[in-house]
């Protein structure tokens, strides 16, 4: 039995979904402590309340939208610098965890401070996330303008883990790995239990999931399809005619996508990787300004698995045009292709101690410095609110 600390970006329910995948695959033999920031612990913490997995709320990073719906660079970049201004106590407290609960390995999903703790201290940390295609990809077919794009956001990326003993890239389609990043490990999307679960039907209905960012005339496309539409994301509203709206709730959402006839979404690599999973065709709606999205959408589109449409111009012809191809894409799709649990916790257990597995959680484990375990942080389970309280303190007290 190892002991694992797991960090993961919060914005969105990607990062959340690949983690809660991997701790379901790890957890009946190691013990874990999560670190997840904004949505990814809203999503986990109800999750694993009063389970032997313990989970943390961390600052994290998040992006912002303009009033026209499109991703604000300039408030996005100046909420990180003030992220970034208080990572170095976050940093520190990390570090503190790490030592004293004796860690045996980190995994990161895009999420810079416990990375950084790690390296510090010592202990081996794995990459895991989607973000790093851009890295290790050789994407060159792009188009100019996305190419561009990746490389640049490349250069960011690499700063998030500057050395970990294994990068794992998790995504629904594969590039080829560039000639430097041979070694890296490229593997499907990674499902949740409840996913592995849900046994896939043929439907009637259409599945959307949406950003409150979404555009009005999306909304209107769909009240003029001639079908029953269900839309995630956007909260509890009246009906639209077949349009129904549905209130978060992840077995309801599986339920609805795994009997779903196509799925229209966002063009987060998770989602639509667990849609192609049950074999349903996607038409992507990548977010203004998103350029990660709209390069899922572009390799959705050229692996014929789906299309892609501009949300602000979305029209109920592009929806027809897209029902009308559904049975091509679907015969393109390959399911056995997409899971990548299995690849991704090989290329993880090479990197846990040589411990006896199935032990359960009986008996506590000494910490790997000879001393006993403590709590992590046992003053709460809100990192980020405890931190906020520390810069007042200061502040006043200065």
């Amino acid at each position: 039995m190892a002991r694992i600390f797991y960090s993961m970006a919060g914005e969105g329910r990607g990062h959340a979904a690949r983690a809660r995948a991997m701790v379901e695959c790890l957890r009946p033999d190691h013990e874990l402590t999560l670190f997840a920031p904004g949505d990814a612990y809203d999503l986990l913490a109800p999750v694993y309340g009063g389970t032997e997995v313990r989970v943390f709320r961390i600052p994290g990073l998040r992006f912002h939208y303009t009033a026209s719906h499109a991703l604000d660079p300039v408030r996005t970049m100046r909420e990180g610098f003030a992220y970034l201004w208080r990572l170095r106590r976050l940093i520190g407290r990390l570090k503190r965890s790490l030592r004293e609960d004796g860690a045996d390995l980190v995994i990161t999903d895009f999420e810079p401070a416990l990375a950084r703790a790690a390296e510090e201290v010592g202990v081996p940390y794995v990459s895991l996330d989607h973000q790093h295609f851009l890295v290790v990809n050789d994407l060159s077919d792009l188009p100019w303008e996305l190419r561009w794009k990746a490389r640049l956001m490349g250069l960011f990326v690499r700063l998030y883990c500057r050395r970990p003993v294994e990068t794992i890239v998790s995504q629904f389609y594969a590039p080829p790995l560039r000639p430097e990043f041979a070694h890296v490990h490229q593997v499907g999307v990674l499902l949740r239990p409840e996913v592995l679960a849900a046994q896939p039907q043929p439907g009637r209905h259409l599945l959307a999931y949406l950003r409150r960012e979404t555009t009005a005339n999306v909304l209107e496309a769909f009240e003029q399809l001639d079908m029953p539409v269900r839309v995630y994301g956007l909260g509890t509203r009246p009906s639209r005619g077949q349009v129904e709206f549905l209130p978060v709730s992840q077995q309801a959402f599986i339920d609805d996508l795994s009997a779903a006839s196509v799925v229209v979404s966002t063009a987060g690599n998770q989602l639509v990787g667990e849609a192609l999973y049950f074999r349903k065709p996607v038409l992507a709606l990548p977010e203004t300004n998103n350029f990660e999205q709209r390069i899922n959408a572009h390799y959705l589109a050229a692996e014929g698995w789906g299309d892609w449409a501009d949300p602000d111009t979305l029209t109920v012809e592009h929806l027809r045009a897209f029902l009308g191809r559904s049975n091509e894409f679907i015969s393109r799709i390959d399911p056995t292709k997409v899971a990548g649990n299995a690849p991704a916790l090989e290329a993880i257990q090479k990197h846990l101690p040589e411990r006896a597995v199935g032990e359960g959680h009986a008996e506590p484990m000494p910490a790997s410095n000879g001393r006993q375990p403590v709590p992590v942080l046992a003053g709460g389970d809100d990192i980020e609110r405890e931190l906020e309280l520390e810069e007042l303190q200061t502040a006043f007290v200065g």
